[in-house]
C-alpha cells in the first residue's frame, strides 16, 4: 500500500514522503496512529502545494539573509568597554550578546547571539571583524569598533 507520511517515521522516511509498506502495516500502525494517510489523488495535490509552500518560503528566508548580509557590509557597531589596565586591554571582554544587543539598539538589525561566531573573545580596543552565520550557507561580517567607556 503506498501512504504519504504525515511525520518522521523510523526506519520509514520523513514527513511528506511517499513510501510503499505492507498492507498490515498500514492498517494496524501507520494509519491509526495518524503517522500516515493512504495515497489518494486528493492527498499527493495536498503535499505538492505543502512542498511548494515550504520552498517558497525557504526562498524568503534566504532573501531575507542576503539581504541582512548585504546591510551589514556598511555597518559599524560601537561597543563601549571598560579598560582593565593601561595596556589598550579591556576589563573582561566583548560577548556576542553584547553585540547582538548594540547592533539591534544602534542599527535595528537583529541577529541572534548563537548565530554570531567568534574565534577568539575580543580583549582589545579598536576596530574587529565578527563573522555571522546567517543561515542557508550565508554569512556575514560585523565591524565592531571597540571605544573606552
Amino acid at each position: 500500500m503506498k501512504v504519504i507520511l504525515q511525520q518522521d517515521v523510523s526506519g520509514q522516511g520523513k514527513k511528506g514522503q511517499l513510501i510503499n509498506v505492507s498492507d498490515g502495516y498500514a492498517r494496524n500502525f501507520l494509519l491509526p496512529r495518524n503517522f500516515a494517510v493512504k495515497a489518494t489523488p486528493g492527498n499527493m495535490k495536498i503535499v505538492q502545494q505543502e512542498e511548494k509552500a515550504r520552498q517558497k518560503k525557504i526562498e524568503a528566508e534566504i532573501s531575507l539573509a542576503t539581504e541582512i548580509s548585504a546591510k551589514l557590509e556598511t555597518l559599524i557597531v560601537r561597543i563601549q568597554a571598560h579598560s582593565g589596565e593601561a595596556g589598550g586591554k579591556l576589563f573582561g571582554s566583548v560577548t556576542s550578546k553584547e553585540i547582538s544587543e548594540e547592533l539591534l539598539g544602534q542599527h535595528g538589525v537583529e541577529i541572534e547571539k548563537t548565530k554570531i561566531v567568534q574565534d577568539e573573545p575580543i580583549k582589545t580596543f579598536g576596530p574587529h571583524e565578527i563573522k555571522c552565520k546567517l543561515g542557508f550557507e550565508v554569512t556575514g561580517v560585523i565591524n565592531i569598533l571597540v571605544v573606552e567607556a
